[in-house]
Parts: C-alpha cells; sequence; structure tokens
C-alpha cells in the first residue's frame, strides 16, 4: 500500500515539477523535451490509479483475516471444471465446511505475469515453483482473499494480490450469494469489501 501511494504521489509531483520548471525557467523551445515528459508522468500516474484502489481493498481484507501460511495449494492454468471462466486458478477450504474445496480465479491483468511463470507447467523451473510455495493467504475464498508469495528471507508476505469471486465484486447484473456462510461471516465478508446478501434474520423458535 505504501509502495502504490509511493508511487502516484512520486509521478504526480514529477509532473507538476516538469511543468514548473518549463513556465518559470525554460523557454517554449524546450517543448520537444518537456512535453513528451509531461506525457509520460501523466501515463504513470494514471496506471497506477488501478492498484491504488487495488491497494484499499487488499488493506480492508488484511484488516479483517489473518495471515495464514498454506502448502501444497490446488492451483492451475486450465479451466477450472467448476466455473465458466477459463482463468488461472487456486482451490481454499471452506472456513466453515474444510472438506469442501473452493476455487477463486486469478483473473490475468498487468500484474499477473510474475505470478503466471511460478503457476507451473511441465517446463517451468522448480525454484519458480518454490517462491509461492508455501503460500500466504488472508480471506474467505467464498467471498474475497489475498495471496503472496515468501520473501527471500521467508518471513513476510510479499507480491500480495487480491482474489475475489464475482459474485462479491459489485458488478450490476451479477447477485451476491452467501454461500451458505453463517451470519458472522457474511459480516466479515462485507466489512472487508465484498458485496454479499444481507443476512437473513433468525426465525423465532415456535416453541
Amino acid at each position: 500500500m505504501i509502495t502504490i501511494v509511493a508511487r502516484l504521489v512520486g509521478w504526480i509531483a514529477v509532473w507538476i515539477g516538469s511543468l514548473g520548471v518549463w513556465v518559470a525557467f525554460l523557454t517554449p523551445g524546450f517543448a520537444p523535451i518537456v512535453v513528451p515528459m509531461l506525457g509520460y508522468a501523466t501515463f504513470r500516474a494514471v496506471i497506477q490509479l488501478p492498484y491504488f484502489r487495488s491497494s484499499i481493498y487488499i488493506q480492508r481484507v488484511l484488516w479483517q483475516y489473518p495471515w495464514q501460511l498454506l502448502t501444497g495449494v490446488p492451483r492451475g492454468r486450465n479451466k477450472h471444471p467448476r466455473v465458466q471462466e477459463d482463468e488461472m486458478w487456486f482451490e481454499f477450504p471452506n472456513p466453515e465446511k474444510p472438506e469442501e474445496q473452493i476455487p477463486l480465479l486469478f483473473l490475468a491483468n498487468m500484474r499477473t505475469f510474475w505470478w503466471m511463470r511460478r503457476f507451473g507447467t511441465a517446463r517451468t523451473k522448480p525454484e519458480l515453483k518454490a517462491q509461492i510455495e508455501p503460500l500466504w493467504f488472508a480471506g474467505d475464498p467464498r467471498f474475497v482473499a489475498v495471496i503472496a508469495a515468501t520473501s527471500r528471507g521467508g518471513g513476510a508476505p510479499r507480491r500480495l494480490h487480491l482474489l475475489y469471486q464475482r459474485t462479491a465484486a459489485g458488478r450490476r447484473g451479477i447477485e451476491p450469494t452467501d454461500w451458505n456462510a453463517s451470519p458472522a461471516a457474511l459480516e466479515r465478508a462485507r466489512r472487508a469489501g465484498a458485496k454479499v446478501p444481507d443476512a437473513a434474520p433468525p426465525q423465532p423458535s415456535p416453541y
């Protein structure tokens, strides 16, 4: 989170500083140098915005769920038989039914190439696979979660990445589902930023 904020603020500062120097000290003849610099700084600041938003969601998840170190997490690069999308995936146990494995899709974006190289194929080097074994995990796979690789020293998570169920993303036309989760689990997921149905009120006892 701190790194993303620093990058965003840094590129905005570069843009403002370049424009200020041009206006205050340089002549219009320096436009071929300054204008491309302003354009590049604008581009770099804009591409930080999705990461900034993702970092906010990651922080919300980490406020609600502790880190776990998991080994032997099932994963694949081909289509999972229980989902429609053809995306990479992990499987994590249902917190309330550990015998049930829930797939979480690893939706591709600009920051997934590092992970793609380590997911594993017949040609993947063992040392690359080892960088996500064990896997840091925080969250509830029925709704939203954060995964991370292990740092070189082995004592801290790095390369944090947000995973979520499409039904918990709040997208228009996709209704949230409760996965038969308890009211406490639904409330916790809601605080972590997931879109979940309201818990059904307890029914009065007929006795």
